[in-house]
């Protein structure tokens, strides 16, 4: 582990509920500072941490005198909306004292979906690592109403990792890592088909008052971290000196390690941060052509198209058994390009009365599930 760990420097830490509390505590501050020092320690030897952090519906939820979690969405968002600010004020008190300023970033999906707005967020964190602040990153859950029903920090931050380019995305759990039935820790994770085929099968979540997370949704993060090429390690947060222990190349966890070549940053955010607009139904000989012949999409290989999307938009490629293999950006919107699929180029200008583009999905706004 150490060999594949030694040159990480931006390193994204999801801290969840689970590790900020104690016995008989929804929020623990003798466990937060705990946790803060870890990461100072990071700090101090030249990291640059970014922090994920739950705790602010378990901090909402003490000030309410709630003992279980609410079920109404309103109370949901009221906790989030009372325990946000105390969740940074518990980080800005701790790190302050260590002359290290917090910065706070609240994220909703619908944000990365948007190709400029992602790009905001990516600036504004880019520059935050820059002047050394740390960010603190969490859902916007007083708007986002997905977000608290799922009710987990661990795809966020995938995201959030995708977002500064991590070299390394730790996530702070519960357990000593992904554990079989029988108690065996799995050490290491080199394919996705893996995590269907052999892991789920070993899954035993139980339900907790404060969060909703569990390994289901980690093994989730981890394909899709996998899939962008982050090394992705879970990891026991109660465990004294953990976030050193990794560094140090020690043998912690369960590290997922990142599938093939690492994409470009603009081939992620169509892969996994797009909003999907649409889909397209291709024949046999335009999948081959896509999967084996990296060619760029023709319409005459498109057999059905379905969702309402413009020129630019993102959609979705399935093969005719309705497998999806891909995701691309379109050159034509849905009006348009429902005229001229399943047709040879040169017959656009007449159908359409001009030709934009030959090609419905340039080679290079395509993204193929499985290349590097």
């Amino acid at each position: 582990m150490s060999e594949r760990l030694r040159h990480a420097k931006k390193i994204v830490i999801k801290i969840g509920t689970s590790i900020l509390k104690s016995r008989g505590q929804s929020f623990s501050r003798r466990e937060h500072a705990r946790i803060c020092q870890a990461v100072h320690g990071l700090i101090l030897k030249g990291y640059q941490p970014v922090l994920v952090s739950s705790g602010a519906i378990a901090l909402g939820m003490k000030s309410c005198g709630f003992k279980r979690r609410p079920k109404e969405m309103a109370q949901l968002q009221a906790c989030a909306a009372i325990g946000q600010g105390k969740l940074m004020h518990a980080y800005e008190s701790f790190f302050s004292k260590k002359k290290v300023h917090t910065a706070q970033l609240l994220l909703t999906r619908d944000g990365l979906e948007d190709r400029k707005r992602f790009l905001c967020a990516r600036d504004t964190l880019e520059t935050l690592l820059k002047m050394n602040i740390l960010p603190i990153v969490n859902e916007n859950d007083t708007v986002a109403v997905e977000e608290i029903a799922f009710g987990d920090n661990d795809i966020l931050s995938v995201h959030v990792a995708h977002l500064v380019g991590a070299d390394l995305l730790i996530n702070l759990s519960d357990a000593e890592g992904f554990l079989l039935k029988d108690g065996t820790r799995v050490r290491e994770v080199t394919a996705e088909s893996d995590i269907e085929h052999k892991l789920y099968a070993h899954l035993a979540d139980q339900k907790r008052e404060e969060t909703v997370g569990g390994m289901r949704a980690k093994l989730k993060a981890a394909r899709v971290a996998m899939r962008l090429g982050i090394p992705f390690l879970i990891v026991n947060g109660h465990q004294r000196n953990i976030l050193q222990d990794i560094m140090d190349g020690e043998d912690v966890g369960t590290l997922f390690i990142a599938a093939g070549g690492k994409r470009g940053m603009r081939r992620k955010w169509i892969a996994f941060s797009a909003m999907q607009h649409g889909t397209l139904v291709l024949d046999d000989g335009a999948c081959r052509a896509l999967q084996i012949g990296k060619k760029s999409l023709l319409p005459g290989g498109i057999v059905k198209i379905s969702g309402t999307f413009e020129e630019g938009q993102v959609v979705e490629l399935e093969t005719a058994k309705g497998k999806v293999f891909g995701r691309g950006v379109v050159r034509y919107n849905c009006h348009d390009l429902g005229r001229i699929a399943g047709k040879r180029t040169e017959e656009i200008p007449e159908i359409l009365g001009r030709k934009s583009h030959d090609e419905v999905i340039n080679r290079n706004d395509l993204v193929i599930w499985g290349e590097g």
